[in-house]
């Protein structure tokens, strides 16, 4: 059952299994010891399908913004697209005043008080998805949606789902912009 999960995803989620990963735990592991030096197991902190519904002119302030999903250096996001190409993809940026890419807790709030300044001078990004550079942030790199591709990062990365113009948003996850979004904690 999907629904409203948190107050930031711009969609509905539903719950997924734990055993999802299961079957690609040695992939996973693989990828985890190439990309991230990670030699012991991974904790699975959260895990959801996810479905882009929200109309561009409805987003919140901070779903049109790039975002992090945790200050610790230890989170990691596992998404994997359940869609293909047309439903857009997910781009990671730097913030222009701070040159942070990252957020970490000793960033936090030095980024937060910089973003705060440039919200009081009225450089909110106009109502829709983010795509591309914008006169706060430099897109640095995107990855498109493919069928069963899978993006590992670190959570505290600045980063943004790419939802194409006129994309339909419909809420049937065979129809949508699917995902399953994975959240892990590793030594």
């Amino acid at each position: 059952r999907y629904g409203q999960l948190g107050a930031f995803y711009p969609g509905v989620r539903a719950k997924a299994a734990p055993g999802y990963l299961t079957e690609r735990m040695d992939l996973l592991q693989q990828a985890l010891a190439n990309a991230f030096g990670v030699t012991g197991g991974a904790n699975l902190v959260e895990c959801n399908f996810s479905v882009v519904t929200t109309p561009p002119g409805e987003l919140s302030v901070l779903q049109r913004l790039p975002h992090f999903d945790s200050t610790d250096p230890s989170s990691l996001a596992v998404l994997h697209y359940l869609c293909g190409p047309e439903h857009g993809g997910t781009a990671f940026y730097r913030h222009r005043a701070t040159g942070f890419e990252t957020v970490s807790a000793s960033r936090l709030e030095d980024y937060s008080q910089v973003m705060e300044a440039e919200a009081q001078r009225g450089a909110a990004p106009q109502a829709g998805y983010l795509r591309g550079d914008t006169p706060l942030f430099e897109q640095t790199y995107r990855v498109e949606a493919a069928f069963n591709r899978l993006v590992i990062y670190r959570g505290w990365t600045l980063h943004s789902g790419t939802v194409p113009d006129g994309h339909s948003l419909s809420p049937d996850p065979r129809m949508g912009r699917l995902t399953i979004n994975t959240f892990l904690q590793v030594p």
